[in-house]
């Protein structure tokens, strides 16, 4: 595995594995060679995994970083402001390597995009940066589409231990083609409010969340959330919009639609600057939820946030 790179250069390969045997001889020896290079290095890759690479690594493990991805990336869009930022920006001055994996055959059929779209979206944030991020994908678990939105949001694809240019690189097509219209129950409950209503917006955000059977102990993250959209939607969304409510399995979906059209892609994903003023409301409901999806469109944006119940 060689991904040379420049001192200076982001790199970003996907790995393609298959068994055990696969996995850690596409991750240990990446992992060391960071090590060896004197980079930071961190793993964050669901918890079976976790366990394989550290007992993989032996002593050396003590020099890298583990984080379970099935909690800190439970929502993709958290992944990269509270992963991979917040790791590298941990270590200024220094190259820094990470195996990141957010996709796995557990994963639904409502996160697998905003999944993809992070993978997209991790080429534009370390654009330049002196950091490589490894994503592995199990071939034989996942899906043939899964592995061809690999190729398209990766410049490098590694399989069987030959590492290639990916021929269909594409990150902006993929980010486009999965914003895609957020359909909901016809009969959720629904609330036009503007900024007089606010307050009104979020007591029935809270009403119809009980009713539907949220934790007392969640109530608190589903009305951060709402506070933050409607609020959005009043001062950047056209002074007005929509909020619905409902259930979906075990987890309950609100969504927050207005006449606003949100131009950058990595919105809700930057950490923001010390001195920044505002614009840390999508990137708090991120951080509180368990996954957002967004729409956004000339004539208006959805964005819909899932709480488990």
């Amino acid at each position: 595995m060689t991904m040379a790179a420049d001192r200076g250069s982001f790199v970003h390969p996907a790995l393609f594995y298959r068994g055990e045997e696969q996995y850690l001889a596409g991750t240990v020896p990446f992992l060391r060679d960071g090590l060896a290079a004197g980079e930071a290095v961190a793993v964050a890759v669901p918890g079976h995994r976790l366990a394989l690479v550290e007992a993989g690594l032996g002593a050396d493990a003590a020099g890298v970083e583990f984080l379970d991805m099935t909690r800190a990336g439970r929502n993709p869009g958290r992944i990269i402001p509270g992963v991979l930022r917040a790791f590298a920006d941990a270590h200024p001055g220094r190259r820094v390597r990470i195996i990141g994996e957010p996709i796995w055959a557990g994963r639904s059929a409502a996160e697998y995009p905003a999944c993809v779209q992070h993978e997209a979206l991790i080429n534009a944030a370390f654009e330049g940066r002196a950091v490589t991020i490894l994503c592995p994908y199990d071939a034989d678990a996942l899906t043939p589409v899964v592995l061809a939105d690999a190729h398209a949001t990766h410049p490098v694809v590694i399989d069987s231990g030959v590492e290639r240019p990916s021929a269909a690189y594409a990150p902006e097509q993929v980010v486009a083609r999965y914003n895609e219209p957020l359909t909901g129950p016809p009969g959720a409950a629904a609330l036009p409010f503007d900024a007089e209503a606010l307050p009104w917006a979020r007591a029935f955000a809270v009403r119809e969340a009980r009713r539907l059977g949220l934790a007392e102990a969640r109530m608190q993250d589903l009305t951060l959330a709402v506070a933050e959209l409607t609020t959005n939607s009043v001062v950047h969304g056209g002074g007005s919009g929509t909020l619905r409510i409902w259930a979906e399995g075990e987890q309950i979906v609100c969504e927050v639609h207005d006449l606003g059209r949100l131009t950058d892609p990595l919105a809700g994903r930057r950490p923001p600057a010390r001195d920044q003023l505002g614009g840390r409301g999508l990137l708090l409901v991120h951080h509180i939820t368990d996954l957002v999806r967004l729409h956004t469109a000339p004539d208006g944006t959805t964005v819909r946030f899932h709480l488990d119940r």
